[in-house]
């Protein structure tokens, strides 16, 4: 592990780790606004355009490596309860450069006022009108944290649904199991520098509103992972998601072999988003890259 890794988990256990009080929805995103400011911007060299389809919203990023007919869906964390494409700007032209693609980051709508199965509806009607676009040849999905677990929710509908698959997916740290069964969320508790288990209850209660945590389009690791495009799933060693990453991986190769579990030596949750500091970050983001441009033929 690089001497910035170590720095980044300190700092990440000081901010993260280290702060009081009971779980808020309204503090989740109080703290994710505080850090909007300190989000690099992409180089002048990146368009980012928004685009509006009836109700979806998307963040369009583009750069000079992306070919004309190769897109990929994005689907960001945030517990379900948080998040939006703008904090990910200093990472989507990144890999849009690693996958040689134009980016579409969804704004999907959250919890609690959005419960469950709400984002999965808009990310299957983002994801067909995407497909449905005559300049998109070839479509991935990808997502990180609970968008890594809710890109997996959305194969499972859209292979039950009939629907032609991506050609492959990326899932980064996802969150997989909202019945919260998995061991690394107590044996990880203290050596993950980022999250705290104590929040996942309640974050998992603002999105279900009272839905089975073990259904499938809510829990993908609950799901008949057959039929399923590969998937790349990357994870650090020390997260309390550790489980979720390691044992959907498991279910998704019985099915196909081509799918892909990397587990990072000491990397905190989603670290590729630490790509301005993190030489870790340089080579997952490459990695990704590959791995979507090996992915075969899309799945029909």
């Amino acid at each position: 592990m690089s001497v910035r890794g170590e720095l980044v988990r300190l700092g990440l256990r000081t901010v993260m780790k280290r702060r009081d009080g009971d779980f808020s929805v309204a503090a989740w995103r109080d703290r994710m606004r505080s850090m909007e400011r300190w989000v690099p911007r992409p180089p002048r060299s990146t368009e980012t355009r928004l685009v509006e389809a009836g109700r979806l919203r998307f963040h369009r990023i583009t750069t000079p490596a992306s070919h004309p007919g190769r897109h990929v869906l994005y689907l960001h964390g945030g517990g379900y309860v948080s998040g939006a494409p703008v904090y990910y700007r200093h990472f989507t032209w990144r890999i849009a450069n690693a996958a040689k693609a134009h980016i579409w980051a969804l704004e999907y709508p959250l919890a609690p006022e959005n419960p469950f199965p709400v984002a999965l509806g808009d990310a299957v009607a983002a994801y067909d009108w995407l497909a449905d676009q005559p300049a998109v040849r070839e479509l991935f999905v990808m997502g990180d944290s609970a968008g890594g677990g809710l890109i997996l929710c959305l194969l499972l509908r859209l292979r039950d649904g009939g629907t032609p698959l991506p050609r492959a997916a990326v899932s980064m740290s996802p969150w997989t199991d909202l019945a919260l069964t998995g061991a690394s969320l107590t044996e990880n508790a203290a050596s993950d520098p980022m999250l705290t288990a104590r929040d996942l209850p309640s974050l998992a209660r603002c999105y279900l509103a009272g839905a089975d945590p073990r259904h499938p389009y809510a829990s993908p690791l609950y799901g008949d992972t057959s039929g399923l495009p590969p998937v790349l799933i990357q994870v650090g060693s020390d997260e309390i998601l550790l489980d979720d990453a390691v044992r959907m991986a498991e279910k998704l190769r019985q099915h196909n072999a081509q799918s892909r579990l990397e587990v990072w030596p000491r990397m905190p949750h989603g670290f590729q988003l630490f790509v301005p500091v993190l030489p870790e970050a340089h080579q997952a983001i490459a990695r990704i890259g590959r791995f979507l441009a090996e992915a075969p033929s899309a799945v029909t």
